[in-house]
């Protein structure tokens, strides 16, 4: 575990709203920079030409191509960690389970990574925050939380958030307090991380299938917070 209290636009954006400052100061680091480049990368290259060549032959379609990604990224990874979360929240024998052993915990709702990776569950608490990063490379609990955003695989989220966890959750629009410890754990090939938001007040009287339409992926990898309601309406 890395452990840092040092002092963050939306998701998309986090590289943007930095990247002026960072490329001023030649930092590294801009999250916005790997977004927003002339060119897309070599590996986005190939698999972008190997998209249209499988288009233009009739074996997918691109819109085929656009619900599963959209799937796997929206729909049925992150709602498979929100019932998780939202069953920790309900019963205390399972939360304890979950924060002993977060793959046995998993595995009781028949999740399970590919690879067999160790998943560990940090709690957040008034006292505590935790966020997850990797820094080799882009490690992630995907059977729960479906593909990794854009921006948690980028060099500048990777190499910031272990120096200046408070700036990087500020810029991605989660100002934590002074008073209140941050966490950084870094995953790995073996081992993965997962955050348990704080419940929101107010929700007492929610089910846990309400409860887990609150959960949001971001509040899972630590870099926001579960709000009460949806949209602003109760769910």
């Amino acid at each position: 575990m890395d452990e840092s209290d040092a002092g963050s636009v939306d998701r998309r954006g986090f590289i943007k709203g930095a990247a002026a400052g960072a490329l001023a100061a030649g930092s590294p680091g801009v999250l916005h920079a790997q977004d927003h480049q002339d060119m897309p990368s070599d590996p986005a290259l190939r698999v972008k030409a190997l998209e249209s060549v499988l288009v233009e032959k009739g074996l997918v379609e691109s819109a085929a191509l656009d619900v599963l990604v959209d799937t796997f990224e929206n729909r049925v990874g992150p709602r498979n960690g929100a019932q998780v979360v939202a069953r920790a929240w309900v019963d205390p024998a399972y939360k304890q389970r979950l924060l002993d052993d977060g793959t046995a915990a998993m595995a009781e709702f028949g999740f399970s990574g590919w690879q067999g990776e160790k998943l560990t569950v940090v709690e957040n608490t008034p006292t505590v925050h935790n966020v997850i990063v990797c820094t080799l490379c882009s490690c992630y609990p995907w059977p729960l939380l479906g593909l990794a955003p854009t921006w948690y695989k980028s060099d500048a989220y990777r190499a910031r958030t272990v120096v200046d966890p408070r700036g990087v959750l500020r810029e991605l629009g989660l100002q934590v307090s002074d008073e209140i410890e941050v966490r950084v754990w870094d995953s790995n090939a073996a081992s993965r991380y997962l955050v348990l938001p704080e419940r929101p007040e107010g929700t007492d009287s929610l089910s846990e299938e309400q409860l887990a339409a609150l959960v949001s992926r971001d509040a899972m990898i630590g870099v926001a917070k579960v709000e009460s309601t949806v949209d602003g309406d109760a769910p």
